[in-house]
């Protein structure tokens, strides 16, 4: 139950009815009907999504991704050659379109995609936009067939705009029966449940900016935001990291990370100022847009920190918000430190604002610690042999080559250092010691 591989139906966490349902989907599977089965989950999936229980939707979703998978490898009944299907949905001023890929009567994988929307567009509309920007606009293979759940306007110029650039006819089709029919409505309810998801999920992201902008008495809600972390491990491998978010959610194409150097180890503060000066340097000159808000993983000297390094930059217009754990360190008691007011407040552990605020702290944590352990791993693996004496680039390869990795070097004892070509007795001695920081 740990490790979700068991619902535990023998202590009662899971009812009666909902055990026996997993028991006949199970029975299903190993009898080979994995279309009904999926048809069932996508039926499942929307209507969790209809409740609003959206987690539950993303496990049923999760589900038929992986019988996705495990149909690649099966044959599709009464499906022959290759085809693409793609399917349509509008709702809440959205759209998303789901493609599901088939070669050779195997499903491949499936992507969904969220095309802009224009004004009361309807599926077939967005169709026919989506398609020739899709297969046209890129060097993408085009099946002989395609189906969608609603005719694009200008379906036969369209199919022949496709045959034109595949060399070959290919065959736009709305209207299937059979085996078509069931897997073009399981795409169309695919498309159908992730839209509602991404809905909710972006009324949620709005709500928080809402209540982001009351917090912090904004004219308007905040368009752009950033935040930075260091990450260290004793002063060793320093790494700054700056995440921004939109009222999109995260843009991972303007992340940055920043390699510190010429600090004393530990000096976060000279971390921070570092970072914080060559990522507004930058933005100053016009490479990216200032923030609205500037988030910092820390308390007032932190805090100090940024208002110091706008202040000489001549930037103003950026609030600047420290995120400081409480006395417990626990998620929910954070106290946040305004730059310009100095006033310190803790928010109630369901105000969306504090929920938001984490997302962006934590993701910049993240971005950090996962920069800095690769930056010191590096480091590490390069001081492990390449400061050897005697041990030269001839021999660190044939070290390489014989054991596979610097761990394995790091791993071997003195006998089997000796077996590498070009390896002493008293150079596998030197060379383990070094290793395992051993002196005389």
């Amino acid at each position: 139950y740990q490790i979700d591989r068991c619902t535990a139906p023998c202590v009662g966490l899971v009812s009666e009815a909902e055990y026996a349902a997993q028991v006949e989907s199970t029975t299903l599977f190993l009898r080979g009907k994995s279309q009904e089965l999926m048809v069932r989950l996508a039926d499942d999936m929307e209507r969790a999504a209809a409740t609003l229980a959206y987690e539950k939707a993303a496990v049923y979703r999760d589900q038929l991704s992986q019988l996705q998978q495990v149909q690649a490898s099966q044959g599709i009944e009464g499906v022959t050659g290759d085809l693409d299907i793609v399917a349509a949905a509008v709702a809440g001023g959205r759209a998303c379109v789901q493609v599901l890929f088939v070669r050779g009567a195997r499903v491949l994988g499936s992507k969904t995609y969220y095309p802009p929307l224009k004004l009361e567009e309807t599926p077939a509309q967005v169709l026919a936009a989506f398609i020739p920007q899709y297969y046209l606009g890129a060097t993408r293979a085009i099946p002989p067939e395609l189906l969608v759940n609603e005719a694009p306007e200008d379906a036969a110029a369209l199919a022949q705009a496709l045959s034109a650039a595949a060399g070959r006819q290919v065959r736009l089709r709305s209207k299937v029966r059979d085996a078509r029919a069931r897997w073009l409505q399981l795409a169309l309810q695919t498309a159908q449940t992730s839209l509602s998801s991404h809905l909710s999920g972006r009324q949620s992201v709005i709500e928080r900016l809402q209540a982001l902008q009351e917090l912090l008495g904004l004219p308007e809600l905040p368009e752009r935001m950033e935040c930075f972390d260091i990450s260290h491990s004793s002063g060793e491998a320093t790494v700054a990291s700056c995440v921004v978010f939109d009222q999109g959610g995260p843009r991972k194409s303007d992340y940055r990370r920043f390699n510190i150097e010429g600090i004393t180890g530990g000096d976060d503060y000279a971390a921070m100022q570092q970072a914080l000066e060559r990522r507004y340097k930058r933005l100053k000159s016009g490479e990216a847009p200032l923030p609205d808000i500037l988030f910092i993983d820390g308390g007032k000297g932190q805090v100090s920190q940024a208002m110091s390094v706008l202040a000489d930059l001549q930037i103003a217009g950026v609030e600047v918000i420290g995120v400081a754990k409480g006395v417990t360190r626990k998620a929910g008691f954070e106290r946040l430190l305004n730059g310009a007011t100095g006033r310190e407040c803790q928010l109630d552990t369901d105000n969306p604002a504090l929920h938001l605020i984490q997302q962006i702290r934590d993701e910049a944590h993240r971005f950090a610690i996962t920069g800095h352990r690769a930056r010191r791993d590096k480091a590490r693996r390069r001081s492990g042999l390449e400061d050897i004496a005697g041990v030269g680039a001839k021999r660190r390869r044939e070290l390489l080559r014989h054991f596979g990795s610097a761990q394995g070097v790091e791993n071997a004892n003195i006998d089997e250092l000796k077996k590498v070509s070009g390896i002493s007795a008293t150079m596998a001695q030197q060379i383990y010691d070094h290793l395992h920081n051993i002196s005389d």
